[in-house]
């Protein structure tokens, strides 16, 4: 439950829309709901301004669906991230409106207006293996109110694919830039652009990339000052700050 959803239980109480009796079982959860293996945060949006995500990897598709089904019944936006297709079955049982983004590897529900960004974030990623981390970025982000371009396969191996999205990375107000091998995307980037560049390293490469290590290191060495980097392979990570960042 976020903010906007309780100030108009709060107005609906006050004009007499809705007796005290449901708005008080409406509020009965906040600002967690213990279901035993987990203890669901409904909390979090009205603090943070970014409702709690399930993370899905690790979980069995019952206790995804559970969570799911309960943040759903409170009346927010549900993002559940790493996410198989037996997972979405699950989610899909208790809740039929769930989407399934099979790159991204993400099922969402869409149900409550978020407060909308600023600008477009762009989100580009170097090579096609990079799409997943990319999509579930976008994924993220557009749940959460934004406008989201994705320009994929721009890698600086051929470089003059990036520069022919130039009009496009310099009217983004924040960027996501995924990249795996040596990670030389977000720098390149960042030399183009007046704008924040969130680096997110991949761990797409060959064996001395060492799962993503090489490009969170390169990242971290950047010589672009506007560049910031999150984990390896933490696309979601990236859309939330970028999201912070467009509101602002």
């Amino acid at each position: 439950m976020n903010r906007l959803q309780i100030e108009a239980l709060l107005v609906a109480v006050r004009e007499g829309q809705m007796p005290v009796a449901e708005a008080l079982e409406k509020l009965r959860d906040l600002p967690f709901e213990d279901l035993g293996f987990a203890k669901v945060d409904h909390h979090r949006a009205l603090r943070t301004g970014f409702p709690e995500v399930i993370f899905a990897e690790g979980k069995t598709p019952a206790q995804v669906a559970l969570i799911f089904a309960r943040m759903a019944g409170a009346g927010g936006n549900v993002l559940a991230t790493r996410a198989s297709r037996a997972i979405f079955d699950a989610v899909r049982e208790v809740e039929p409106c769930a989407e399934f983004h099979e790159t991204a590897r993400a099922i969402t529900l869409a149900q409550a207006p978020a407060p909308p960004g600023k600008g477009t974030i762009c989100v580009v990623c170097a090579g096609t293996s990079d799409l997943p981390i990319a999509e579930e970025a976008a994924v993220t982000a557009r749940l959460a109110g934004n406008t989201v371009e994705l320009i994929a396969d721009v890698g600086v191996a051929g470089i003059h694919r990036l520069l022919a999205q130039k009009n496009s990375l310099q009217s983004a107000r924040v960027l996501i830039v995924c990249a795996g091998m040596e990670g030389a995307l977000p720098t390149v980037v960042a030399g183009l652009v007046n704008a924040p560049v969130l680096a997110v390293p991949t761990s797409v490469g060959y064996g001395a990339s060492f799962g993503g290590v090489a490009a969170l290191l390169g990242m971290l060495n950047t010589c672009s000052p506007n560049v910031s980097v999150v984990n390896i392979d933490n696309g979601f990570g990236a859309a939330c700050i970028a999201s912070l960042i467009n509101r602002l």
